[in-house]
C-alpha cells in the first residue's frame, strides 16, 4: 500500500515506523507527512505524541478522533517549507490536505509551525491559510467620478453601468 503522505513510498517503509514508535521524523516536513498519514491510517496516539508538550493541553484527542474517523482522506501536498531540517530548531510547513466528509470534498490549506525539542520534531500550531488581504493601489472609483477608462463619461454611465465589464474597478485589472 502506498503511503497516504504523498511520498510515493510504501506505507510500511515510510510513515508506519513513526506510527509504531520505531523511529521519529528527522525534519518538520517529515513529521507533517507522518501526521497526515496518522489521520488517514487512524493512528491517533501518534497525533497526540507528535504535539509539542505546550500544545497538548489545548488538544482534544476525542474530538479529533471523532472528526477524523468520519473523513475519507484523499491526498496531501506540501507547498513550501522554511527551515525545519536536521540542524534547525524551528520549522514551517505549508500544505494542503484533501479529504471528504459525507461525500463533500474539502481542501484544508494550512501553515504549520514546528519546533525541535531534545532532538525530536513536534507540531506546535497551525494557521488556516486563505486569500490575502487586497489593498487598492488607487482610490475607489465613485459612481459620479469620471470613468478611469479615459472616456469623458461618469463611471456609472460607462464601466460601472449594469452589464459593463467593470474592468476599471476589478482588483485583478492592471492600473
Amino acid at each position: 500500500m502506498t503511503c497516504p503522505c504523498g511520498s510515493g513510498a510504501a506505507y510500511d517503509a515510510c510513515c508506519a515506523p513513526f506510527h509504531r514508535g520505531e523511529a521519529w521524523p528527522d525534519t518538520a516536513e517529515g513529521l507533517m507527512r507522518a501526521r497526515y498519514s496518522a489521520f488517514a491510517e487512524r493512528q491517533f496516539d501518534f497525533l497526540t505524541e507528535s504535539l509539542a508538550p505546550r500544545a497538548r493541553d489545548e488538544a482534544d484527542p476525542e474530538a479529533t478522533r471523532s472528526w477524523a474517523e468520519r473523513a475519507e482522506w484523499l491526498g496531501f501536498d506540501v507547498l513550501r517549507t522554511e527551515a525545519g531540517g536536521p540542524g534547525d530548531v524551528e520549522g514551517v510547513v505549508e500544505f494542503v490536505a484533501r479529504y471528504a466528509v459525507e461525500g463533500r470534498s474539502y481542501d484544508h490549506h494550512e501553515v504549520a509551525t514546528f519546533e525541535r525539542i531534545d532532538g525530536r520534531w513536534y507540531f506546535v500550531d497551525g494557521t488556516v491559510a486563505g486569500p490575502g488581504t487586497y489593498r487598492r493601489e488607487a482610490p475607489k472609483v465613485g459612481r459620479n467620478d469620471p470613468c478611469p477608462c479615459g472616456s469623458t463619461r461618469k463611471f456609472k454611465k460607462c464601466c460601472g453601468a449594469p452589464g459593463a465589464t467593470q474592468a476599471a474597478e476589478s482588483p485583478a485589472a492592471p492600473q
